[in-house]
């Protein structure tokens, strides 16, 4: 059988392989890019963790700023980098600010009109691409996954997580969008993909952990004191940590506070070692 996907190039790093993958994607209606690093390992099965990158972002970013492949490979872990949108939909409005449309997906599947028509990040990420990876790389281990994500990957982290536990072993995230129906950044998405603002508690992570009736959680959260946008109200990482408190799940949410660091790549490179162990013990290599 014919691999989905094209390999457009192939780096070595930290012993293994990077790939820059692309692929037709049926779920978004475009061609899509993503980064997957396969481990040097004797592993007959390797665990998966997908990163989830932020707003303006692409594959690229985590795959080669985060410092997850050095991680990765120590521990024998394959790291998937998925795109944040579909992209050239050329739907109105589609390009004209950089926290809608165009790489700021939010990992939710749209339900307003022209969005509903191919903006499916939750389809893409939970069930479409993951069938696709484990068709072509059957060394992957579908039973073994886990989920970190920076800022509006954050929030798909988390939200993703706490709506398909059957898939994952763990969550962690970077700065997350963690209450977005009460951010300025979350309003805008959802007022614009959702058909209605009843949805939108079905996509907020903040909501969905209030109502989480599943087995005990271990989610873990890092975030930097001199964020901008914590400071600026858009992440609202401590409503996220007062709900898990008020269904008595505190001791299920861990976060870490990094004194003076910001929202950029140079945060998360330096805390992507914290990620990728949280996701290692779940997955069974450390």
């Amino acid at each position: 059988m014919s691999s989905p996907f094209t390999v457009n190039g192939t780096v070595k790093t930290f012993g293994g392989s990077l790939l820059k993958l692309s692929h037709e994607s049926t779920a978004l209606g475009c061609k899509m890019a993503l980064n997957v690093f396969l481990p040097a390992t004797s592993a007959s099965k390797i665990p998966v963790l997908f990163h989830l990158a932020g707003l303006t972002c692409t594959g690229d970013n985590g795959a080669e700023k985060g410092f997850f492949n050095h991680w990765a490979a120590k521990y024998g872990i394959a790291m998937v980098y998925p795109d944040t949108s579909p992209r050239g939909s050329n739907h109105p409005g589609e390009h004209d600010s950089w926290d809608f449309g165009s790489a700021a997906g939010f990992y939710i599947d749209a339900t307003a009109e022209p969005w509903s028509s191919n903006y499916k990040m939750e389809t893409y990420v939970t069930e479409e691409l993951p069938t696709l990876l484990y068709q072509a790389y059957p060394a992957l281990d579908s039973s073994r996954v886990s989920l970190t994500g920076h800022s509006m990957g954050g929030h798909g982290a988390l939200s993703l997580f706490l709506k398909h536990p059957d898939l994952y072993k763990s969550a962690s995230a970077f700065a997350p969008i963690a209450n977005p129906i009460n951010c300025p950044w979350g309003q805008k998405a959802f007022s614009g993909y959702l058909k209605s603002k009843e949805e939108w508690v079905k996509h907020d992570s903040t909501e969905l952990l209030k109502s989480y009736k599943g087995d005990p959680l271990d989610i873990f959260i890092t975030v930097g004191t001199a964020d901008q946008f914590l400071l600026d109200g858009q992440l609202l990482v401590d409503n996220f940590v007062a709900a898990a408190k008020e269904v008595g799940r505190e001791g299920e949410v861990v976060v870490k506070k990094c004194e003076g660091y910001d929202h950029s790549y140079y945060y998360v490179s330096s805390f992507s070692q914290d990620h990728v162990e949280h996701a290692a013990k779940h997955l069974g290599v450390l």
